[in-house]
């Protein structure tokens, strides 16, 4: 009888005791492939919380949903239709505004994929179609990746709590450059979306 598979936690703890000390204390991994992803509806949402806190995003992006009534998803042409005077009343600055419109313009013209585009590419592939978005970078993609997706390998170096969080569990006395930091996660493939999320947790815990 063919031994079932390990989870993806289970592989990595199996691997890395130091790793899996953190595993075993923080719990399962709980990142599920999302059902339904609409990427013009995820990088709309991004693009309103950049440099915002969470509350002040939400409020602006609720704000900007309400001047399409009764629709519960964005429309790429009712966005374009919209005057950047209306974004601006509802909160969004003239940067996001051109970028809202850039995404709304890209998503009609194929460059970000529909669902079911989406859901058939390579990681690299989607981060280069959609970075190529206004006010998009690598990390918003990666952040779609992992929590919408639930792509399992993907390794987001720039991020400062996971570079953080790497250098707690390993009690390292400086965080990793993104540089060292890419080096250093091929010991986790094909895995890394799981180290990532359990390095963000590890912040969470005392020293």
């Amino acid at each position: 009888m063919k031994p079932a598979a390990l989870a993806p936690e289970q592989e990595l703890a199996a691997r890395d005791p130091k790793l899996g000390a953190l595993i075993a204390r923080v719990g399962p991994f709980p990142i599920k492939a999302v059902r339904l992803v609409r990427p013009l509806d995820a990088l709309a949402r991004s693009i309103t919380y950049q440099q915002l806190s969470g509350k002040a995003a939400a409020t602006i992006l609720g704000r900007v949903q309400a001047l399409y009534p009764g629709r519960k998803y964005f429309s790429p042409e009712l966005i374009l239709a919209t005057a950047d005077e209306n974004f601006r009343a509802a909160g969004l600055s003239r940067n996001k505004t051109a970028a809202l419109k850039d995404l709304a313009a890209r998503t009609l013209d194929g460059t970000v994929p529909g669902h079911r585009a989406l859901v058939r590419m390579g990681d690299e592939e989607i981060i280069t179609r959609l970075t190529s978005v206004r006010g998009i970078g690598r990390w918003t993609v990666e952040m779609l990746l992992l929590f919408h997706l639930g792509r399992l390998d993907v390794w987001p170096v720039d991020d400062l709590g996971v570079r953080k969080g790497y250098a707690r569990t390993y009690r390292k006395r400086v965080a990793p450059t993104p540089k060292e930091l890419v080096v250093i996660g091929e010991r986790w493939r094909p895995y890394r979306s799981v180290a990532a999320w359990y390095f963000w947790r590890a912040l969470e815990f005392p020293d």
